[in-house]
């Protein structure tokens, strides 16, 4: 069996862009799969059929299209004749040695006028299989399931399935600019969006050299890890120590953590323009900490014209720690380090902080003079799939 039949689920109900979505995909298909010895990637009737060379490593093959984005499940299958004895053949040479109390067929047919019904299909194969094996049919709970799926010049049969990634083709969504610190949160987010098909610029607010480069050391890990998804990578590391020490000598404590926010959404949103983003996401959640009331959040989002995006907002810690561990985050974000928004916190930061009080005391900041002095220090790294 040298080629690998991949479903899409989601791409199949975008109507007249249907056709933009499947050339995305491919065209990722194919960024991902380079060097792994796919002779080839075609559109087959509603799926798309990859064909492996004979040196290709499957179990490589299978690890990156894990990764990729609207995918919804993928087999290893082979091809065969719409002739009912020809597939049967066909289906038992590839079974080979392998073994299985009970079984049972599901068919597809892309063209209803072929002149049997998947049930009739379903019984005709599994009939031929039952004979020359002597396995036992469970409609219900069968050990082994092979999918046969009739199209219109051959089929393809498989024997079980590989979840795929979901959601939509990396580069369908347009670019967003993701504010990405070394939690447990940020990253769940970037990986959100990255799932509805959207390309993400990493940016990160560190304060070396006041602390250490342990916040951006792990931001390197993530952006490599979320690399996986999206293919290619860009990380801004935007020096903020700077910043929060004019601000510590002008605002009054319980203000600087709203103030801090207000200005890295600034910042961002300044980098996030250079790149074509058209919006920015981060990991807040209404009520996790003081400073994210619902009044704060309304406050410090009204910084910015760009749209905020907090795909995270309505989840509590427990579901974003399993999706951080699912992901492969969990385990990096969790290493101590030395995070800027630990630096000059007071102990009790205000939780209602309204636009009107935040404005007067931006009046005691030049605050255009340290939005582009930081965002022009920012320092940018590539990252790319490998």
């Amino acid at each position: 069996m040298r080629s690998i039949v991949v479903h899409y689920k989601e791409l199949a109900l975008k109507g007249k862009n249907r056709s933009w979505f499947i050339r995305m995909l491919v065209r990722n298909l194919q960024f991902a799969l380079a060097g792994l010895h796919v002779q080839a990637i075609r559109q087959v009737m509603g799926r798309i059929e990859l064909e492996l060379a004979p040196e290709a490593d499957w179990p490589a093959v299978r690890d990156r299209l894990r990764t990729v984005f609207g995918i919804a499940y993928f087999s290893p299958a082979g091809r065969g004749s719409l002739e009912f004895d020809s597939l049967s053949e066909a289906i038992l040479r590839d079974l080979g040695d392998r073994t299985a109390e009970t079984f049972r067929v599901t068919a597809r047919r892309t063209d209803k006028r072929f002149p049997f019904t998947s049930p009739q299909i379903e019984r005709e194969v599994g009939g031929r299989i039952k004979q020359a094996r002597g396995w036992q049919v469970d409609l219900g709970a069968p050990a082994l399931t092979v999918h046969v799926d009739m199209l219109p010049d051959g089929a393809f049969y498989f024997f079980g399935k590989d979840a795929g990634a979901g959601g939509l083709p990396t580069g369908t969504g347009g670019r967003v600019a993701c504010l990405l610190s070394g939690g447990i949160d940020s990253p769940v987010a970037a990986y959100r969006l990255m799932r509805r098909g959207c390309s993400v610029l990493f940016i990160h607010f560190h304060s070396y050299p006041i602390l250490s480069r342990a916040s951006q050391e792990k931001v390197r890990e993530i952006a490599a890890l979320l690399t996986k998804y999206q293919q290619r990578s860009r990380l801004m590391l935007v020096p903020f120590g700077e910043v929060q020490q004019k601000v510590l000598l002008a605002i009054r404590p319980e203000l600087r953590v709203v103030m801090y926010r207000r200005l890295m959404l600034r910042i961002a949103e300044r980098l996030a323009r250079r790149w074509r983003a058209r919006a920015l996401v981060t990991g807040e959640v209404i009520g996790q900490v003081a400073s994210q009331t619902l009044e704060n959040l309304t406050t410090i989002a009204g910084a910015t014209t760009m749209e905020v995006l907090r795909p995270l907002v309505g989840m509590d810690k427990d579901e974003i720690i399993l999706e951080a561990q699912r992901l492969g985050t969990f385990p990096i974000s969790i290493i101590p380090d030395q995070d800027c928004c630990q630096l000059f916190t007071p102990p009790h930061p205000a939780t209602r902080v309204t636009p009107r009080q935040i404005e007067e005391a931006e009046q005691l900041l030049p605050i255009e003079e340290l939005v582009q002095a930081a965002a022009s220090a920012a320092d940018v790294e590539q990252f790319r799939l490998s």
